[in-house]
Parts: C-alpha cells; sequence; structure tokens
C-alpha cells in the first residue's frame, strides 16, 4: 500500500494534489473554515441531524414506527463506534503513512496527525452514522450519507488522508452499519420497545403529546369520549337495542 502511495503516476495520488491544490488557491479564511469544518463541524453537524430525527420520529410516528426508528437511532452511533475499533487492526496491518510524509509540496490544514492513514477514522465514522441513520429513516439518512462525502472531501482538501482511505472508511462504515444492522435490530427493538413503555422512559420513544391534544380538542367540541363496548359512541342502553 505504502509503495503504490509512492508512486507519482498513481491516480490516487495525482488526486491528491488535484484536490489538495483546491488549498493552495484558496484564500487563508476559507482554508481555516475547512479546517475546522473536516475536524469537528461535519461531526458536530452529524448529531444535530440525529436529534432532529429523534425529535421528529418520537413526536409524529406510530408507537410501532416510533419503536423501530428510535431503535435505528439507537444503532447509528454504536456501529460507527464498532467500525472505529474494526478500524484498529486494520490500521496497523495495512501502516500506510500520511501522505505528506511521501509526498512534498501539500498544503496540509492539521498538525499533529502522525498515525497511519488508511483508513481514515473520520470517514469510516461519519458514513457508519449516515448509513445507520438510513436504517431509522430515509429522509434523515440521505442527508447525513451527504454530510458523510463532505467529509471525505475535507480529509483530502486538507492534505491528511489519500482519496483511497476515505473510500477505505467509507465502504468499513457501510459495511458495519449494515451487515450488523439485522442482529442489532434484533436485539435492539425489544429494548426499546421495554422503555416506551415506561412511565418515566417512554417519552423518549414517544412523545404522548399529540394523544393529550385530540383528547383537548374533543373536549373543547363537546364530544364525549366513545365507552368501551359501545357503537358510534351511544349509550349502554342503545348498544342493547341495536344487539
Amino acid at each position: 500500500m505504502a509503495g503504490l502511495a509512492l508512486d507519482g503516476s498513481n491516480p490516487d495520488v495525482s488526486l491528491l494534489y488535484d484536490i489538495n491544490g483546491l488549498a493552495k488557491s484558496a484564500p487563508t479564511w476559507f482554508d481555516r473554515v475547512m479546517e475546522f469544518v473536516g475536524e469537528y463541524g461535519i461531526m458536530f453537524g452529524m448529531v444535530l441531524v440525529v436529534l432532529w430525527c429523534w425529535w421528529s420520529v418520537r413526536r409524529r410516528g406510530t408507537a410501532e414506527d416510533s419503536v423501530s426508528a428510535v431503535a435505528g437511532l439507537v444503532w447509528a452511533p454504536l456501529a460507527a463506534g464498532i467500525a472505529l475499533l474494526i478500524n484498529i487492526p486494520i490500521r496497523g496491518f495495512v501502516e500506510r503513512p500520511r501522505p505528506f510524509k511521501d509526498h512534498s509540496g501539500l498544503d496540509v490544514l492539521v498538525d499533529g496527525k502522525n498515525d497511519f492513514s488508511f483508513v481514515s477514522d473520520h470517514a469510516t465514522m461519519a458514513m457508519a452514522l449516515g448509513v445507520g441513520l438510513f436504517v431509522a429513516h430515509r429522509k434523515f439518512g440521505i442527508a447525513a450519507i451527504g454530510l458523510a462525502l463532505l467529509e471525505g472531501f475535507c480529509r483530502v482538501y486538507m492534505g491528511v488522508h489519500y482519496p483511497t482511505d476515505v473510500v477505505g472508511g467509507f465502504a468499513l462504515g457501510t459495511a458495519v452499519a449494515l451487515l450488523l444492522a439485522p442482529l442489532a435490530m434484533m436485539m435492539l427493538t425489544p429494548l426499546v420497545a421495554a422503555v416506551s413503555r415506561s412511565a418515566r422512559l417512554g417519552s423518549l420513544v414517544r412523545s404522548r403529546r399529540p394523544r393529550a391534544v385530540e383528547s383537548g380538542r374533543n373536549d373543547a367540541l363537546g364530544i364525549p369520549e366513545p365507552r368501551p363496548g359501545s357503537r358510534g359512541g351511544g349509550s349502554d342502553g342503545e348498544t342493547g337495542l341495536a344487539a
């Protein structure tokens, strides 16, 4: 892997110089923005997307849909953590140096990156979160996957990863989030369902506000709540006559 990186004719290296070359021609303030976005900003944005998705599904979904979606939301960060753990032996086995150690002329925006390059932790974590979120909710998942792709571009722009480091991270994060999802959902769904039935923690899974609002509307209109065993809201006597 390291030998391939040293070959100047390698498309991986050529693409690295093309993308990182944008940093050289960009104003200094823009490079500082890209540095923050690539190092911290996108990860913070991913957290906001997860929280927004959780807030949406707990307020608008049915009980069954909310349990399934929240279980998927719990799986997303777990998938990212598992993918990062799997990446530890991969990086130690490949031992690919950072691109700026083997190639001159790169504009490196972040200092202190002395560990191995393949695969990118940021790309792995971002894509695992994005795909895990897609399991829970497609619309929010697509948005998170878009952020993950931007994260990969930023890592190459910053001069700290080869493009193949990013692609490898995307593949690892996707594989973990998808391949382990059936087992994870089988374990997490009953747990989240139990939490939803809890008097104290149930609101973490499904908001009880919509039901209260609907009841309030009926009271305001003077519509009596149907009694158990009645048909069409009639009295017990009317039910007996209909029988």
